[in-house]
């Protein structure tokens, strides 16, 4: 600003001065008493003259200019202070009144208090939280309302107050008054929590599994936090998934149609789960010479088991000389499969058919050895090359399951139709595909009704689905597992049975206070299994929905390592999962199934477009594994993933759990 500019706005600063403030608009000049509250400055005459002497000094310029705008920016700058304290204020009575609307909502759902003593109770709890020492004038009002029909129960809680103001008084506010509220409803809104727990081996380390059952099942723990929730029966269900390599749904259920029993029926050599990675046996050219007295045609390095003398379901191994041989009942029985750890519930007869050529045209024709390491008796080949030719004592060899032209024994069971032999009884280069039926006449080796209850991961891609099961499409059902024997009942340790939805909170935690650590782990079948525990119809049919009800449905899963095996044996070996079978995202072959699992469960939504569960995950990391990537992936957002690196820290991640459960449910 020139001199020239300032002497033209000169006359503005002559004569005396009257300073008159309105809010915070200050005006120069001499202004006549128009009601305004003025004050005639003794010294504003100097002042005046003072700075009229600025005006045609070109450095006086700043110091006008910071005159004019002082008094407007301290007014702009005690407002923002004094609001600042009364947002604060405010903050603090709308996080006292939340948690006092939900100790109210909970203290008249558990019949603590009536509901003439609502208001009292409102009181009591907000002047214990509320710890503002600037708000002064405040009230707290409760205001209850009745649940009618499908109208909720409702509690308003109203606050009020006001500061006395610093600044603003200047402008004419001498106080800034603020108000809020919270509301909690229920009775609308259930929940329905599936606790899908890891019950693998390595929970016995480091009181891990002491822990998990104190802090669910303990007093106080997360069973008796929920349940004080529930107003009424059914307001609350809590399942429990207790997992392993499998789930445990209880043998009992042997008879419903939602089982797949093609993998627990079936022989070695029609194992479609071991068909990944080249882990399936395959008959071998001289399987029509063996039979008693020969030696077991597989191992564990060849096709991941040896012979046994009975069924592996529950029989020990046949020895002579420390050499697996084939008993002199005939009967050739697979042990348990050191790829799945499965048990096959069968055994290969063998049953007599002359002599003859057993196979030719390969120079890997030989006959069986005994158990000193001789031909058995009465085999010999000739030639060599692919001109070799090897006879001797033929057998056929039928599976003790039934077979499907089985019409007499076993109606009612399913039908084994798994290749058993070659055509002719012989191996040839142009007859080197097995293609003759098992056809066993006979009462099965292990009926159905002898499986434990194990259940292993359904067939892809419904591993990765809440599909509901159909006897049309097999992927769609539950494939029987006979998983060693960690199922069953007389087992120690046993792996848990699952228990469905339920509010008999004693059985609840009968249930986890029976939990042993036993297997490897697969965290995907627990989580399929949650899913299915909150789905309704079978297996486990969660009670009926109602359309006019509000459904909080919660999976809260926890584990203690990382993948390692699952039902395809390519996948992991109970110590590590592959590479082989992952993708870009996870490279682990099991963890890349859980993805598409939890991609699957994030993307289900309700009628009104509503994310329908949210989940929990909780790495129990006291190993020094590397963090789980695929449980901070399955949790619905970054803060319910948890990572504890003690035993001790369980219990303190449930109870924050259920306090946030308990927000959920009682919270609008």
């Amino acid at each position: 600003m020139t001199a020239a500019v300032l002497r033209g706005i000169r006359p503005a600063f002559q004569g005396p001065i009257y300073l008159v403030f309105k809010g915070c608009g200050t005006k120069w000049g001499k202004i006549r008493d128009s009601g305004i509250v003025m004050f005639r400055l003794p010294v504003a005459s100097r002042i005046g003259r003072q700075f009229a002497r600025f005006a045609p000094a070109e450095q006086g310029n700043i110091a006008v200019i910071f005159a004019i705008v002082l008094v407007p920016i301290l007014c702009f700058m005690g407002a923002a202070v004094d609001y600042s304290r009364a947002v604060r204020a405010r903050s603090a009575m709308q996080s006292a009144l939340d948690s006092a609307v939900l100790m109210l909502s909970k203290d008249l759902t558990s019949g603590t208090i009536t509901t003439s003593q609502i208001n009292a109770q409102a009181q009591s709890y907000f002047t214990g939280l509320y710890t503002n020492t600037e708000a002064q004038g405040v009230t707290v009002a409760a205001t209850y309302t009745a649940a009618s029909g499908s109208t909720p129960a409702t509690i308003l809680l109203a606050g009020s107050g006001n500061i006395k103001s610093d600044f603003m008084q200047i402008a004419g506010y001498p106080t800034l008054p603020f108000n809020t509220t919270s509301t909690t409803t229920w009775g609308d809104v259930k929940m329905r929590v599936a606790l899908v727990l890891d019950n693998t081996g390595s929970m016995s380390q480091n009181g891990k599994i002491t822990a998990l059952r104190n802090a669910v099942a303990g007093s106080s723990g997360l069973i008796d936090q929920l349940s004080k929730l529930s107003k009424n029966d059914g307001d609350v269900y809590i399942s429990v998934i207790p997992f392993a390599k499998v789930v445990n749904v209880d043998s009992s259920n042997y008879g419903q149609s939602w089982i797949d029993w093609t993998d627990w029926l079936n022989p070695p050599t029609a194992q479609p789960a071991n068909v990944p990675g080249g882990y399936q046996a395959s008959l071998p050219m001289n399987w029509h010479a063996v039979g008693p007295g020969a030696r077991c045609p597989w191992s564990n390095s060849s096709g991941g088991f040896y012979c046994t003398s009975g069924s592996a379901n529950g029989s020990s191994k046949y020895t002579v000389s420390g050499v697996n041989v084939v008993p002199a009942s005939g009967y050739i029985c697979p042990s348990v499969n050191a790829n799945s750890q499965t048990l096959y519930n069968g055994c290969w007869e063998s049953k007599s058919a002359g002599t003859g050529t057993f196979c030719s045209g390969s120079s890997s024709c030989s006959c069986p050895l005994d158990a000193s390491g001789s031909k058995v008796s009465g085999c010999s080949c000739t030639g060599s090359g692919s001109s070799t030719s090897c006879t001797g004592n033929l057998y056929t060899h039928d599976w003790t399951q039934p077979g499907p032209n089985d019409f007499i024994h076993n109606t009612n069971q399913p039908r084994v139709s798994a290749v058993v032999g070659f055509a002719g009884n012989k191996w040839t280069a142009t007859n080197s595909t097995p293609t003759v039926q098992n056809n066993w006449q006979q009462a099965s080796t292990n009926p159905i009704s002898t499986w434990t209850g194990c259940i292993a991961d359904r067939t892809q891609p419904n591993d990765a689905t809440g599909v509901s099961p159909s006897s049309s499409d097999v992927t769609t059902l539950f494939p029987a597992n006979q998983y060693v024997s960690y199922c069953s009942s007389s087992a120690s340790p046993q792996l848990e049975p699952i228990i469905p939805l339920s509010y008999n909170w004693s059985a609840l935690k009968t249930a986890v206070n029976a939990m042993q650590p036993t297997g490897s782990t697969d965290q995907a079948v627990g989580l399929a299994w949650g899913w299915q525990s909150l789905l309704q119809g079978a297996p486990l049919n969660a009670p009926a929905e109602s359309a006019s009800t509000t459904y909080n449905r919660v999976i809260i899963l926890l584990s203690d390592g990382l993948n390692t095996a699952d039902r395809w044996p390519a996948y992991g070996n109970g110590s590590n999962q592959t590479t082989t079978y992952g993708n870009g995202t996870f490279p682990g072959s099991i963890d890349a199934r859980q993805q598409i699992l939890c991609d699957n469960l994030h993307n289900a939504k309700d009628s009104n477009g509503v994310p329908m569960y949210t989940i929990y995950t909780i790495q129990v990391n006291t190993s020094g594994d590397p963090t789980s990537t695929i449980l901070k992936y399955c949790a619905s957002s970054a803060d319910k993933f948890y990572e504890i690196t003690s035993s001790t820290q369980i219990a303190t991640i449930f109870n924050t759990i259920g306090t946030q459960l308990s927000k959920l449910r009682l919270a609008k």
